[in-house]
């Protein structure tokens, strides 16, 4: 799922050849983004535009031989002329007198002859990791025995083996650790174009020379901006260096960066590229109000996760016990759909700059299968909502001064806080109930790998940043976590989370009833009904799971006398969505749902720790169901529930009506004799948040 869908699409066509185009956004100045080789196409920008366009207006160019662009036959149509040509088409197509170019490696050469051979038409280049000239190896077209390294820069290799070039390119243009999702984003671009494709591009790729370089470069008399990595796999450094000498541009170095900081540093690669773009623009400042230190009340900034309900009901619980320790406490919530409807029920403020986040909730349902979620691969393929979320975080807490952020699983806000520490600007507390992506068996040594350099990284931040974080809290107790290694030469889950945070218990965010009977009449129960409900949490993610139970309704009502059952999609599943058998009630978003689970007989629900525990705390009987391949369920989530003696497991692909008839009538008048769960444990997590106000 894409973090900012285009708001026109659009295409050009020159001598025969179409050329598609995005426009987003409608502030001044336009930004035009050229994509660089035919290796890669326009989404080489995903982690850009969702930012840029909340500022500016914004148009990416697709570049001939890859992506939403023809693939011409001839060499002559890739030319350096022919891709200039193409922008100002776009330009043109799109009313754009002048703009802002901005550019990667190819791209940057042409957003650098477009500003030479068409002055008035640019406003200012931003050039990336810059490749003017770029010559190809001497040896290109000869024949070798073996092809290694960059001797696979190389006619014959590409021919033999273009996904083996692709795949050492994509190497070469990111060259830091643990670019590993880069590295394949990179090699899906390729992919989508042919080594004979590529091989027409060269002979316009290698013509200028240095000189020629020199000469189109003091050609441009418009501000120029100069961004390379010191340690460019592709063009080297001494390139941009000689580039900005010859535009008299300003040159930013990324120590440590490879080709393309677009990818692997985004967060400044964005923030360039809006200072220069404003410093281009006709922007006017709006009236600001700074208010003195001593008049100044005290004020959180708390990220709860969108993904289902489960983190705002224990922040809400956690909010009060803050709020009762710190009377003046403001606290404003940066959230997302469903967390902001339960907030705005509770009277609570959401900041307005929450309009402007990607939807983690919609994107989670979009990876879903039936009943099956592979959630540690859903997270890699979020990345781009990450960064977009992220930027709208930084602007945010850039403008408005805070005491304390809070995040309670914001890995967003968590992940680029360790990439940029410079960013952190107050005290800063991380709450997660798990610890550690694992991988699981069906993902073999592929994921087991991915899930060890996810870990590593995280391990080697914090050990790098340790007082980045002034608090890490896990939502539970030392028996919690599981024992597994979070990969080879790093410590194992529970050692690790032992070593660095606070264990405060559970946060379940509300108390058992003293009198379920009372509360059973209130909710509407008759006496003597034997109430099974089944629940799929705030996701989207579960329609299946409540269709199979429903479906065994008609059997578990002749098993269990008095049965009656209800069907509850939550706020993210239509009702109607969920046909159900005569005598199933379907409700939809159900406010404090943890009622209901404490008055009914037995719940059937998803693997979700939330409505778990929420059981587990009542003392009801459940049976719950993991999504398949969903480490947090079928892994901690599972372990947790084992240690309270907790739940019926079953697994989806059993599910047959008879099965869960049986299921049904075997577990509700099972009694239980969980392990108590604790009540501080919101009061816990507050009192160590106090510390840091």
């Amino acid at each position: 799922m894409r973090a900012r869908e285009p708001d026109y699409e659009g295409v050009i066509e020159r001598d025969g050849v179409r050329v598609g185009y995005d426009v987003y956004g409608a502030g001044e100045p336009t930004i035009v983004l050229l994509t660089s080789w035919a290796i890669v196409h326009a989404r080489q920008w995903k982690a850009q535009v969702p930012y840029l366009a909340r500022w500016f207006r914004v148009i990416t160019v697709e570049g001939r031989g890859n992506g939403r662009a023809d693939r011409p036959v001839k060499e002559e149509a890739y030319s350096d002329r022919a891709y200039v040509d193409d922008a100002i088409a776009a330009m043109d197509a799109t009313g754009t007198d002048r703009a802002v170019v901005v550019g990667l490696s190819l791209g940057a050469r042409h957003a650098l002859q477009l500003a030479a051979w068409y002055p008035e038409r640019a406003a200012g280049v931003v050039a990336i990791g810059t490749a003017l000239p770029w010559p190809v190896p001497p040896d290109f077209d000869e024949p070798k025995d073996s092809y290694e390294g960059w001797g696979k820069a190389n006619r014959n290799y590409w021919l033999a083996d273009y996904p083996g070039w692709v795949e050492f390119f994509m190497s070469q243009v990111f060259t830091e650790p643990h670019s590993i999702k880069q590295r394949e984003d990179g090699v899906g671009y390729g992919l989508e174009t042919t080594a004979e494709t590529l091989l027409l591009t060269g002979p316009a790729v290698a013509a200028p020379t240095e000189a020629d370089a020199e000469a189109i470069c003091r050609q441009v008399r418009c501000p120029v901006l100069i961004v390379h990595g010191d340690q460019d796999g592709i063009v080297p450094y001494p390139t941009g260096v000689a580039i900005a000498g010859w535009t008299g541009g300003q040159m930013v170095t990324i120590h440590g960066g490879g080709h393309a900081p677009n990818a692997r540093d985004p967060v400044r690669a964005n923030l360039l590229i809006r200072d220069f773009a404003e410093s281009l623009g006709p922007r006017t400042p709006g009236p600001q109000t700074w208010t003195r230190g001593r008049d100044r009340r005290k004020r959180a900034l708390y990220i709860s996760s969108p993904i289902g309900l489960g983190h705002v009901r224990r922040d809400l619980a956690i909010a009060g016990e803050l709020r009762a320790r710190q009377p003046d406490l403001e606290i404003d919530w940066l959230t997302q759909h469903p967390v902001t409807q339960v907030l705005e029920e509770r009277g609570e403020r959401v900041h307005p700059a929450s309009r402007w986040l990607a939807s983690e909730s919609a994107h989670i349902e979009s990876e879903a299968g039936e009943h099956d979620l592979n959630v540690f691969q859903a997270a890699r393929r979020m990345d781009e909502i990450m960064i977009a979320n992220f930027m709208v975080f930084h602007d945010l807490t850039a403008d408005e001064p805070y005491d304390l952020w809070i995040a309670d699983e914001g890995w967003d806000v968590d992940h680029f806080l360790f990439d940029n520490p410079e960013l952190k600007r107050t005290a800063y507390a991380w709450l997660t109930d798990f610890n550690g992506f694992l991988p699981m068996p069906e993902g073999g040594a592929a994921e087991a790998a991915l899930t060890a350099d996810w870990n590593a990284e995280g391990v080697e931040q914090m050990r790098r940043y340790p007082q980045l974080r002034d608090q890490s809290i896990f939502v539970g107790n030392p028996g919690d976590l599981v024992d597994a290694p979070l990969g080879p030469e790093l410590p194992s889950v529970r050692d690790w989370t032992l070593e660095r945070y606070t264990c405060t218990g559970y946060v379940t965010g509300f108390s058992p009833p003293a009198d379920r009977e009372a509360l059973r009449a209130e909710l509407g129960y008759r006496p003597g009904e034997r109430i099974c409900l089944m629940t799929v949490g705030g996701s989207g993610v579960g329609t299946h799971l409540l269709r199979r139970v429903a479906a065994a309704f008609p059997l578990a009502e002749k098993a269990v006398p008095g049965l009656r059952m209800f069907a509850v999609t939550g706020p993210r599943i239509d009702p109607a969505s969920v046909p159900v058998p005569d005598g199933v009630e379907v409700r939809g978003y159900v406010p404090d749902l943890y009622r209901h689970l404490a008055a009914c007989d037995l719940a059937v629900v998803q693997g979700g720790l939330t409505t778990t525990m929420e059981l587990v705390a009542a003392r009801r009987p459940f049976i719950y169901v993991p999504l398949a391949r969903h480490f947090e369920q079928q892994i901690h989530v599972a372990h947790r529930l084992a240690q309270y003696g907790a739940g019926r497991r079953l697994d989806y692909t059993a599910l047959d009506p008879d099965y869960l008839a049986e299921a049904i009538a075997a577990e509700i008048d099972r009694p239980v004799d969980y392990r108590p769960v604790e009540t501080d444990g919101a009061a816990r997590a507050a009192a160590l948040l106090a510390e840091l106000l």
